[in-house]
């Protein structure tokens, strides 16, 4: 059954951060990260759905015509038989991207989309995806110059969306209404990917992750918007050299360790095994669910300007076997306690400044870590090193 998409009321995130500044330019020390944020490009950001080189139509009552360039490729009764074709038709020696704009709505069963070099693929219907198993239902791997303007999808994904080893990737406005699954994935075991920029994410109803990576040099993320998610909602790891907007979530990861922002498996540690500052993270909302922001497993070299977060039912705040690590400003109201802590099979935590207003619940550190700084007002009980 094809849902109507719920659309996010936050504003574009920063279609972005794209228009702003190379992605090697992130790494701009000594910064803020409010001071490095360029203003939104409002022409890209509402940019219009539709205009592909190549175009799909119809419905699942009149059937499916697929064009390329005004010459029909497809003409049936196959939702995702049109889309292959679609995708087919593009010229196989294109040197910059064409554009296939999907504008029918229906069902593309256990299906996967796999997106080749220079190819744009825009959803401005809804497309209802099923499950297929280890494989996203729109996927790139092995591959450059490739964006998703937009996207409205539905359903029960393995992986809604799943990319390895692509590098200039720019994903748009994307809506991700699911009943189960994944919501964006990176891969673990394929080789990484760079140049990787994302506006606007909303992903709802997801059973895993609503955005996981791995292995990514060089990002830029506008916003990501976690709703009911089980675990969670950006979750970031092995990576580098990244710029994130805001990460709003509300019941994200409930009952769980998950976290509405993660990082983990060393991320953010450089080449050389050094955490110097190189992902920065302007916001993070969180309401419920599990905890606010969790860092963790040799992670660090983070700077997140400001958090706002209550009612969490796990830690607030989790700082866990991490490395220069700062939390500037912000609040917590009630919700699990902030800590930093540590466990023996990592190097202890240390070099931490962490500046907050802190109600209604505790702050903690045990066991001590090594250059752990903590500047908190509000009503919370405070036991620290």
């Amino acid at each position: 059954m094809i849902r109507t998409a719920r659309r996010k009321t936050a504003a574009l995130g920063a279609a972005a951060l794209a228009a702003a500044t190379a992605l090697t330019s992130f790494v701009l020390i000594g910064q803020t990260a409010g001071a490095e944020t360029a203003a939104p490009d409002e022409a890209a950001a509402s940019q219009a759905c539709g205009g592909g080189e190549a175009v799909v139509t119809g419905s699942q009552s009149s059937g499916f015509t697929a064009t390329y360039r005004g010459q029909t490729v497809y003409e049936g009764d196959l939702y995702i038989t049109a889309i292959w074709e679609a995708i087919g038709a593009l010229d196989p020696n294109r040197t910059s991207q064409e554009k296939v704009s999907v504008m029918a709505s229906a069902w593309i069963g256990d299906n996967a989309i796999d997106l080749p070099s220079h190819t744009a693929f825009e959803v401005c219907g809804t497309m209802d995806v099923g499950h297929a198993a280890g494989k996203g239902a729109v996927q790139a791997i092995g591959a450059t110059d490739v964006s998703i303007p937009h996207m409205n999808m539905t359903g029960n994904p393995y992986f809604g969306m799943r990319f390895a080893d692509v590098h200039g990737l720019h994903l748009g406005d994307i809506d991700m209404n699911l009943s189960a699954g994944l919501g964006i994935r990176f891969e673990r075991d394929l080789p990484g990917s760079t140049d990787v920029t994302m506006d606007d994410v909303y992903v709802s109803g997801a059973t895993s992750h609503a955005v996981e990576t791995w292995n990514i040099d060089g990002f830029a993320i506008g916003r990501v918007t976690a709703r009911d998610v089980g675990e969670s909602g950006l979750l970031i790891q092995n990576s580098t050299d990244g710029r994130v907007g805001t990460v709003d979530g509300e019941n994200v990861g409930a009952g769980t360790g998950y976290a509405t922002f993660r990082m983990a498996n060393n991320n953010g540690q450089e080449a050389d095994g050094g955490y110097d500052t190189n992902i920065w993270v302007d916001n993070v909302i969180s309401r419920g669910g599990g905890r606010g922001v969790f860092c963790v497993s040799q992670s660090g070299g983070v700077v997140i300007e400001n958090v706002d977060l209550a009612d969490n039912g796990n830690n607030s705040i989790l700082i866990e076997n991490c490395y220069n690590v700062s939390i500037r400003g912000g609040s917590v109201d009630g919700g699990g306690e902030v800590r930093v802590s540590a466990r023996d099979e990592f190097p202890n935590t240390r070099d931490v400044w962490i500046f907050l207003e802190v109600n209604g619940t505790s702050v903690r550190e045990s066991p001590c870590g090594d250059n752990v700084n903590w500047e908190i007002t509000g009503n919370a009980s405070v036991d620290v090193c």
